[in-house]
């Protein structure tokens, strides 16, 4: 398996629009963070978790040629701005694009993209599969994944556990339930948005804190804000089993 971290940024990326402070003017490419999302290729399969409003430059980046399907964690729109960008695929593949998604995603993704949803609708629309998903393992194509039930604030959102890797981004608590599922997980990804306190998201400290009860073997932080601090200095105050994660940082996870 091969993780490549599309984006590891927060919802307005890094830099932020506007702002002089001293993260979101650095020169260090490892400060400037897309939207979070993350390519996973695995047992002859590629497949991205979320479409972000950077998706499309994302993949250009990487320069990813397949697309087997799309896991969706929920229905923010820095998760999904990207969806018209499938068509892309469509037009290469010659396939529609199986998604796999909560109720609520798609009826997120069906308000805001009702041409892709439509019967017989015009030929330069997306074209998907749909697929339904929820608290229970299931199988796309040849992979079986494991979704986590995580709230984001009071709003359920699904991480994903596939093999012995597992993925959360825009969490603030995880049930006890959901813990049992990924402890001893050898590759965790997690989010941290910032050092101090918010509603939604886990600070650093608190990211930490849950690694801790996990016990993976190595922990990637994502979904960072500016807030957090210079990618160089904060990466000198984590623990040696915790990474900050960066845009374009790939992770080989046994066998591809």
């Amino acid at each position: 398996m091969r993780i490549t971290f599309l984006g590891t940024g927060t919802s307005q990326g890094v830099p932020v629009i506007g702002c002089d402070c001293p993260v979101c003017q650095s020169n260090d490419p490892k400060n400037n963070r897309l939207r979070t999302s993350v390519h996973i290729t695995h047992l002859g399969k590629s497949f991205v978790i979320d479409t972000g409003p950077d998706f499309r430059q994302q993949m250009l980046r990487e320069n990813i040629l397949d697309l087997d399907f799309i896991l969706y964690t929920h229905h923010h729109k820095d998760h999904i701005a990207g969806m018209d960008d499938i068509r892309s695929y469509n037009f290469r593949l010659k396939k529609a694009i199986p998604i796999y998604a909560g109720f609520d995603t798609l009826m997120q993704l069906k308000n805001e993209y009702p041409y892709v949803f439509t019967p017989h609708g015009y030929g330069g629309a997306p074209r998907i599969e749909v697929n339904e998903i929820h608290n229970h393992p299931f199988r796309a194509q040849n992979i079986d994944v494991i979704p986590l039930e995580v709230f984001h604030h009071k709003l359920p959102v699904f991480g994903f556990r596939i093999d012995d890797f597992a993925y959360i981004t825009d969490a603030s608590s995880i049930p006890a339930t959901e813990l049992d599922k990924i402890k001893n997980v050898n590759v965790l990804v997690i989010n941290a948005l910032q050092k101090s306190s918010h509603i939604s998201h886990f600070t650093l400290r608190e990211a930490l804190e849950e690694i801790e009860k996990i016990n993976p073997g190595i922990a990637y932080i994502t979904h960072i804000s500016h807030k957090m601090g210079l990618h160089e200095d904060v990466t000198k105050e984590l623990p040696t089993h915790v990474v900050l994660a960066y845009d374009g940082l790939k992770i080989d996870l046994g066998s591809a």
